[in-house]
């Protein structure tokens, strides 16, 4: 099932921590706080259960939220001048 993975997490050292285990599940960054790809319902619990762990006692708002097929399939995204994650193409 495609998941959307959102946080805001003002501490740079769990926030960073956060995006290791996005990634370390195989999920792709979409936005600096924003991470997208498909997950199991068991995979989704694991990863919200490690995240939890990992956040401890920080500040922190992470949402996974799940996307079914139909909405995957409208998904649109805006890309101006070949901005992609803070970086312009040449």
């Amino acid at each position: 099932m495609l998941c959307l993975v959102m946080y805001d997490i003002p501490q740079n050292k769990v926030r960073v921590k956060v995006a290791d285990i996005c990634l370390d599940y195989g999920l792709q960054r979409v936005q600096f706080s924003a991470f997208m790809g498909d997950l199991s319902r068991n995979r989704q619990e694991e990863m919200m259960l490690k995240i939890r762990r990992r956040v401890g006692r920080a500040d922190a708002n992470v949402r996974l939220i799940a996307l079914g097929e139909r909405e995957a399939k409208l998904q649109k995204e805006v890309i101006v001048n070949g901005y992609a994650l803070g970086r312009r193409s040449a």
